[in-house]
C-alpha cells in the first residue's frame, strides 16, 4: 500500500483558485515584512500586501530573477530565522557565486509531497524499485526523487551518477522498475549497456525513466523509449522553486501538470513582461506559495511555454503547460536568426542513421558566424562500408536547415567520439563569447 500523499490534484477549480489567493495573501505579507529587497521594490511600485485582494492582482507585484539570488548571495533573500533553516540547495553552475536556497522541514515537505504525486502520476507505486542516478548534494534532483520516491513507498536505490557498469549491475541483479537522472545520461547507460550485450527489454524488469534537468525533445523521447522499451516521463523543476516536482506529465496531458497549490504559475510576455492569458506561448513564471525559507514571488524562469486552455482527459484540474523544450537562456543569434539547440535536435533525430549525440559548435569568421553540428554516426552504419554518406549528410543538412532556417555545417563521427555526461550535458560551444 502506497505511503499517505495529498492528493489534492482534482480539487473543485473554485476552491483551488480561493486556496491560491489565501496562500498567496499570507505570502506576500511574510516576504514584505522579512526580505528588504522585495519591500523596497513593492515600495517603489507603491503596492502594499494589503492590495493583494484578487489572484490578478499579483501582476502588481515586482518580479524576481536569477541575478537577485546572486546579488542578495547568501541570506539576503532568506525570510525565516536560521534556526529554521534546515537544508541548503545550490545551484549547479561552475562560475562565479552559485544561487543558494536555503530550506526550512515544511518547505522540504511540500517538495516531498510534489515529487511524491510526480512519481504516482507516472503510476509508479511502494511495488517499484528506484534507481536514482541524478547527482546527490547540493543539486537538487538525487534528494528530490529520493525523498519522493520513499514517501511513495518505493525501494529507493540512491546510487548518484557515474560507475555506469555498476548502474546496470545493480539495475538487473536488484530488478530495478524505474530510473531518474538526466535524459543524456541515460543515453550513456544505453551505450555502455550495448557494449555489454545487456538487452533491457530481456535482463531488465525497467519499465519507467524519470528525466529531467535538461531540455529534451519529443523526437528524443522517442529515441529512448524505442531503445529501451520504457515509458519517458517528464519531469520539470528548477532549483530556484524547490527542485524537480514542480510540474509532471500524465498519461493524457500531452504536457506537464504544474502542482498549482504549491507552485502559481503565470505566463508573461518576455519582452514587455505583461501577463498574457492562457494558451498563449510566454516566459513562465512562478509563486511559490508554500515556501517560506526562500520565498520566491513572481520569478522569472527563462522557460518558453503556454498553458493549456483546453482540460486534461485525467480529470486532473491542474493546469498543464507545453513541455519545456526551449529556455531564452539557450537561444542563440546566428545571421540574425533565433536557433534552440532543441531545434538542432528535433532534425538530427528526424535522420535514421545517425545516433542521438551531437554538439553545437558556433564560430565567427570574416564574413559571417559559422555553425557546425558535429554528430556521431549510428555503430551499425559506421560499420558499414558507407557508400551513400553524402546522401545521408545531404539529408541531415535539409532536415536541420528546413527547422532552423539557416545552413549549418553537417560533420559526422563515429561512435563514441563526443563526450558523454553524467549529468546535465553541453551541448552549445558558442567561440563568439
Amino acid at each position: 500500500m502506497n505511503h499517505s500523499i495529498s492528493t489534492p490534484d482534482y480539487m473543485n477549480v473554485d476552491d483551488l483558485r480561493a486556496m491560491q489567493l489565501k496562500k498567496l495573501q499570507k505570502l506576500v505579507a511574510y516576504e514584505y515584512e522579512r526580505v528588504e529587497l522585495f519591500r523596497r521594490r513593492c515600495d517603489e511600485k507603491g503596492v502594499k500586501p494589503s492590495d493583494i485582494v484578487t489572484l490578478a492582482d499579483i501582476s502588481k507585484l515586482p518580479f524576481m530573477k536569477k541575478t537577485d539570488l546572486r546579488d542578495e548571495y547568501p541570506y539576503g533573500l532568506t525570510a525565516a530565522p536560521m534556526k529554521e533553516i534546515v537544508r541548503f540547495h545550490c545551484s549547479s553552475g561552475t562560475t562565479g557565486k552559485p544561487i543558494c536556497i536555503p530550506n526550512t522541514m515544511n518547505d522540504i515537505k511540500v517538495w516531498q509531497d510534489a515529487t511524491a504525486r510526480s512519481l504516482a502520476m507516472y503510476g509508479i507505486t511502494d511495488e517499484d524499485v528506484l534507481q536514482v542516478t541524478y547527482g546527490y548534494g547540493l543539486f537538487t534532483g538525487g534528494l528530490g526523487l529520493h525523498y519522493g520516491g520513499e514517501a511513495l513507498g518505493c525501494a529507493v536505490l540512491p546510487i548518484g551518477g557515474g560507475n555506469t557498469e555498476k548502474q546496470l549491475m545493480l539495475m538487473r541483479d536488484l530488478g530495478v522498475t524505474a530510473i531518474a537522472c538526466t535524459p543524456s545520461y541515460f543515453l550513456r547507460i544505453a551505450d555502455v549497456a550495448r557494449q555489454m550485450g545487456i538487452d533491457f527489454r530481456r535482463d531488465t524488469k525497467l519499465k519507467h525513466g524519470i528525466f529531467g534537468a535538461e531540455p529534451w525533445t519529443e523526437e528524443m523521447r522517442r529515441k529512448i523509449e524505442e531503445e529501451a522499451g520504457i515509458i519517458a516521463h517528464d519531469i520539470y523543476g528548477l532549483t530556484e522553486i524547490s527542485g524537480p516536482g514542480v510540474a509532471a506529465a500524465c498519461e493524457h496531458s500531452n504536457g506537464l501538470h504544474v502542482f498549482e497549490d504549491h507552485y502559481y504559475p503565470e505566463i508573461i510576455d518576455p519582452e514587455t513582461l505583461e501577463p498574457l492569458p492562457d494558451g498563449e506561448k510566454g516566459e513562465l513564471v512562478f509563486t511559490t506559495l508554500d515556501r517560506f525559507g526562500t520565498p520566491m514571488i513572481r520569478y522569472r524562469t527563462r522557460d518558453l511555454t503556454r498553458i493549456h486552455t483546453e482540460k486534461c482527459k485525467c480529470g486532473r484540474t491542474m493546469r498543464v503547460i507545453d513541455r519545456i523544450s526551449a529556455r531564452s537562456d539557450d537561444m542563440l543569434i546566428i545571421h540574425g536568426v533565433n536557433v534552440f539547440p532543441s531545434q538542432v535536435e528535433t532534425g538530427l533525430l528526424r535522420v535514421p542513421e545517425v545516433a542521438p549525440h551531437y554538439q553545437i559548435i558556433v564560430t565567427p569568421t570574416d564574413t559571417l558566424d559559422l555553425l557546425e553540428i558535429k554528430v556521431e554516426l549510428k555503430p551499425e552504419i559506421f560499420a558499414e562500408d558507407v557508400t551513400n554518406l553524402e546522401q545521408i549528410r545531404k539529408n541531415t543538412f535539409n532536415a536541420v536547415k528546413n527547422i532552423i532556417g539557416i545552413s549549418p555545417k553537417i560533420t559526422f563521427l563515429p561512435p563514441q567520439s563526443l563526450p558523454r555526461s553524467e549529468g546535465k550535458i553541453k551541448r552549445v560551444i558558442d567561440n563568439r563569447k
